[in-house]
């Protein structure tokens, strides 16, 4: 299935991308819709013909525990609703500890990288499987950005894909922006993980900006497409014609008219590096042509039938995960998150400063996520939000959501006696009781209770 040019949805901007021309078909965070109705947005543009597909971002399939049925019944869910030709995640992992390691779960609120070892690949395999098998329509996955490697990996970026592929018929998204972060960050060469992974498996492919400080790339996808990140989607398009590309834009929208610009930025890249035999309109309507050989690109994955992208090799026979290897990669994912979220030491053989620069990374993104989930918080405690928040995070690891942690914050504020000002404080206690709910209550809550009354009596 050709999809063509897309453009990453989202509610800040969903008027200028129902008004975009040439757009195929979007992409949406599957966590951020609801799965029994749509926005109008998407309904609209669904009318229009223009293809919706999830994009998940918090089952953690790299992570040591095998996926949560809950969280892939509710990608199922969203995926039907949709009527997808494909759902889409993500190479990572986004929480660690629990019972496999008999410790607090941890949430880092964030993709990190798996290690590129045999251990973590027969995890992620099984656990690909296991998400195969929950969806009703073929399952991508996507290389992530890292700011840090880990020690004694034994395969490259391309090679660990191309494993993966074989093993499980999965299809691959390869963000290009996030091969250029991990050439500057980590030195690892996206022409090299290009000529060694399955091009043939790509379902489609992710453009977005970000921003270099102090020699660290960010992928912050609230930038322009740099020059850099559009070189590599030229490699990539000398290697294969990819049945989708899309602009991906999570914060700091720009004007439709700069979005239509990087769209048309895209579209001359596609253009340029294409072979000169192959050149024609990428667009859905226009370039359905079928693999290289003439055959219908819309085949299955081995497993199912599907159109959501050219389908790979049927995969190798399952192997059960040997035994500890659960273990071993979840006492090792544990100390590396513990590190970066807790302030535990540092495992051994990791960069030190890097881990510092992903700690801090960790905590602004939890700062901003929490904002945007709880804006009354900034409102209420103004100039000071940030570095309150900062200092609460420090010491506090994230066990559940950002709603969790908006609420933990609010409480952990109101019993060190803040805010100073007392209208400010009523709010913020106020805010909290209202969202609290309805639950025993632990010493911290008879304490904010308390100063709830002592407050209301003035």
């Amino acid at each position: 299935m050709e999809l063509g040019i897309g453009i990453g949805w989202r509610p800040e901007i969903a008027d200028e991308v129902e008004a975009l021309t040439g757009v195929d078909w979007v992409e949406a965070v599957a966590e951020n819709l609801c799965a029994d109705h749509l926005p109008d947005s998407l309904v609209r543009l669904r009318e229009r013909g223009v293809r919706v597909v999830p994009h998940g971002v918090a089952l953690g399939l790299g992570g040591a525990d095998r996926p949560d049925p809950v969280r892939l019944a509710s990608l199922a869910a969203r995926a039907e609703l949709l009527g997808t030709p494909l759902v889409t995640e993500h190479i990572a992992f986004v929480r660690a500890g629990g019972p496999l390691t008999a410790s607090p779960r941890l949430e880092a609120g964030h993709l990190l990288p798996v290690p590129r070892t045999w251990d973590a690949l027969d995890v992620l395999c099984e656990n690909v499987r296991i998400a195969q098998d929950s969806l009703p329509v073929p399952l991508a996955l996507e290389n992530i950005a890292a700011l840090i490697t880990w020690p004694d990996e034994e395969l490259t970026e391309g090679q660990f894909l191309a494993e993966l592929v074989e093993r499980t018929g999965v299809r691959l998204l390869i963000d290009v922006a996030n091969l250029h972060t991990n050439h500057v960050n980590l030195g690892q060469d996206p022409a090299k993980a290009l000529d060694e992974l399955p091009v043939e498996a790509i379902a489609y492919v992710h453009v977005a900006g970000g921003v270099e400080k102090n020699g660290v790339w960010h992928d912050t996808h609230a930038h322009p497409v740099s020059e850099p990140v559009l070189e590599v989607l030229a490699e990539l398009r000398s290697r294969v014609d990819p049945p989708g590309v899309l602009l991906e834009r999570d914060d700091a929208f720009p004007p439709a008219a700069e979005l239509a610009g990087e769209l048309d930025a895209i579209r001359a890249t596609l253009r340029r590096a294409a072979p000169p035999a192959e050149l024609r309109p990428l667009t859905r309507d226009t370039a359905h042509h079928g693999d290289r050989d003439g055959s219908d690109a819309g085949g299955g994955d081995g497993n199912r039938g599907g159109d959501g992208g050219r389908a790979p090799a049927a995969p190798a026979p399952a192997a059960p995960v040997p035994a500890g290897t659960r273990d071993r990669t979840a006492v090792a994912q544990t100390a590396l998150l513990s590190a970066l979220v807790a302030g535990t030491p540092a495992p051994e053989g990791f960069d030190h400063r890097r881990l510092r620069v992903q700690s801090r990374a960790l905590a602004a993104k939890r700062a901003d996520v929490v904002a945007k989930v709880a804006p009354e918080l900034p409102e209420i405690l103004g100039d000071g939000y940030r570095a309150a928040f900062l200092a609460y995070a420090g010491g506090r690891p994230m066990s559940g959501g950002y709603r969790r942690d908006a609420l933990d914050f609010a409480e952990h504020v109101l019993i060190a006696g803040g805010p100073a000002d007392p209208v400010a404080r009523r709010r913020l206690t106020y805010w909290w009781q209202d969202r609290s709910g309805a639950r025993p209550p632990r010493r911290a809550t008879r304490l904010v209770r308390a100063a709830r009354a002592v407050l209301v009596g003035k």
